[in-house]
């Protein structure tokens, strides 16, 4: 919960509130943790633009007080893109889910991060498609009961961490609406971070996973979330020790070159005469 005093409804549009969201599911948890990091930081709202996709966490923009861009699915990092580089001053925010991020869109989403433009994405990851009917997705864990796995998932398991370090991400987390006073201050860190930041939150979705896969109520979930990871602070570990338990924490935090500064930098070194000899 944001500490008392703290005024988070400069930053929500409460004349929609409550959300579509399903009774007990962690998006709404992000969605104050986002504004409580907007908050926090005293960001101007004119100057922020939250940009989602298809699907449950693409509904994130028509919540909070700032531009928004309600785009199609798996294609927010690409719209974001876009916007970036027409207006670099911009602070964007993606609000994208497992499947939104990691399925349709993950072309985009490995090369958001080769580039290295900066964007905060907040990466719902409820391992599963809520929105759609709860089929299986590319981080349902194995072995999980889906609509479209009842006998168990079979499929290997994306692990969003590893991808996007992979990919060349320069600021990567993960953490879970368990750890409600976390999310706020690595969604600020991410913000503040001059290159794609990165930050996995496991959220629950008692309505699909919970129910087919007998975790009880949202509250029961919860507690599953607390078990599911190990609550060690992340250090430098071998792919052996990441086998274990998940890791929270922050990953990857490094300044590289962002790409719309290079970018303005390269126009800039070849002027007007690029492509004339």
């Amino acid at each position: 919960m944001p500490k008392l005093g703290l005024n988070i409804d400069k930053y929500l549009r409460t004349q929609v509130l409550p959300t579509v969201w399903c009774p007990g599911c962690g998006n709404g948890n992000i969605v104050e943790g986002l504004a409580t990091a907007f908050s926090r930081m005293e960001v101007d709202p004119t100057r922020v633009v939250v940009v989602g996709g298809i699907g449950c966490s693409g509904r994130t923009p028509f919540y909070v007080q700032t531009n928004a861009m309600h785009t199609t699915h798996g294609r927010a990092l690409a719209y974001a893109t876009g916007l970036k580089m027409a207006q670099p001053d911009l602070t964007v925010v993606v609000t994208a889910g497992d499947g939104d991020a990691l399925a349709i869109g993950g072309n985009h989403f490995i090369h958001a991060a080769r580039r290295n433009i900066d964007l905060t994405v907040l990466l719902y990851n409820n391992g599963i498609y809520g929105m759609t009917g709860g089929q299986r997705g590319p981080t349902t864990p194995f072995g999980s009961r889906t609509t479209t796995s009842l006998a168990g998932n079979i499929e290997r398991t994306f692990d969003t961490v590893e991808i996007a370090m992979a990919a060349g991400a320069t600021y990567v987390a993960r953490t879970t609406t368990f750890d409600m006073q976390e999310i706020p201050l690595r969604i600020q860190e991410a913000m503040a971070h001059p290159g794609f930041a990165v930050v996995e939150i496991l959220t629950q979705c008692p309505t699909y996973y919970g129910s087919l896969n007998q975790l009880g109520d949202a509250s029961d979930m919860l507690i599953w979330q607390r078990d599911l990871t190990d609550g060690v602070p992340v250090k430098m570990l071998n792919r052996e020790e990441l086998l274990g338990p998940l890791r929270t924490g922050v990953f990857r935090n490094e300044k590289v070159t962002e790409f719309t500064q290079a970018y303005s930098d390269l126009c800039s070194q070849v002027g007007g005469n690029y492509g004339h000899n």
